[in-house]
Formats: structure tokens, sequence, C-alpha cells
């Protein structure tokens, strides 16, 4: 007998997260925040021309000893990509040397408004 599915089934994953260790040898290279947030900010939103970190979706980037965990959210829960952003963020990032992991999270509180957008962000959407 199958089992009834109900709405959430066809829903995309709201917990989705990256995870990815690398195996480098140990370097005197320390990554900065800054050079993360390059790499985010070619991760652009589906269905907005906008950079990821400039639409205020990332909350975090925590950097120890070359290991990147990075909190995000998305601008709708119902996002049709919803599970593939986390890790379009992450892959963004795999190419810095010295990094030892990344983990991207995403998280749904609090929850996303357009008072955390950039304002080149809203410029470029004519949002005031």
């Amino acid at each position: 007998m199958t089992k009834d599915k109900s709405l959430k089934d066809f829903l995309p994953n709201k917990n989705a997260s990256y995870f990815r260790k690398f195996n480098n040898e140990p370097s005197d290279i320390l990554i900065r925040q800054e050079e993360v947030i390059k790499c985010i900010k070619t991760v652009m939103d589906p269905e907005i021309p906008v950079n990821l970190f400039d639409l205020g979706l990332i909350y975090s980037i925590k950097i120890d000893e070359n290991k990147v965990a990075i909190k995000m959210t998305l601008t709708n829960p119902n996002c049709p990509v919803a599970g593939q952003m986390p890790e379009n963020v992450g892959k963004s990032i795999e190419h810095l040397d010295g990094l030892k992991s990344i983990e991207v999270s995403l998280v749904w509180e609090p929850p996303w408004s357009k008072d955390l957008m950039s304002e080149d962000a809203k410029l470029a959407l004519d949002i005031f």
C-alpha cells in the first residue's frame, strides 16, 4: 500500500545545507571574510538579477582556522531552488587557497525582509 502524499512532499528541501571537507596541505594562508564575500557576490538569485550577498540573504560568515561556516536564508521558503542555493554558495568559495572546509546552512530565522538588502540592490530593483 502506498503512502498518501501531502503538500510538503512536493515543496523544496527547506533544511538544505552544504558541507565539504578538503585535504589541503597545512598553509600559512588565512582566508579573510572579504575574500569569501567576493566569491558569494558571484552567486545570483535565479529570479532577481542581484547577487545573494547584496540581497541580504547571507546572515553570517564565520571563519575559524580556514573552516568557513555560512548561515543564509532565501527571500521565500517555497523557492523552487531552495535545496540548490546552499550548494551554489559553497561551490563559489571552493577555490580559495588553504580552505579546510565549507559548511553552508539554510536558516529561516530571522525572516528575510527587503530591509536587509544593500543600497546597491535596492537601487537595482527600484526599491526605496
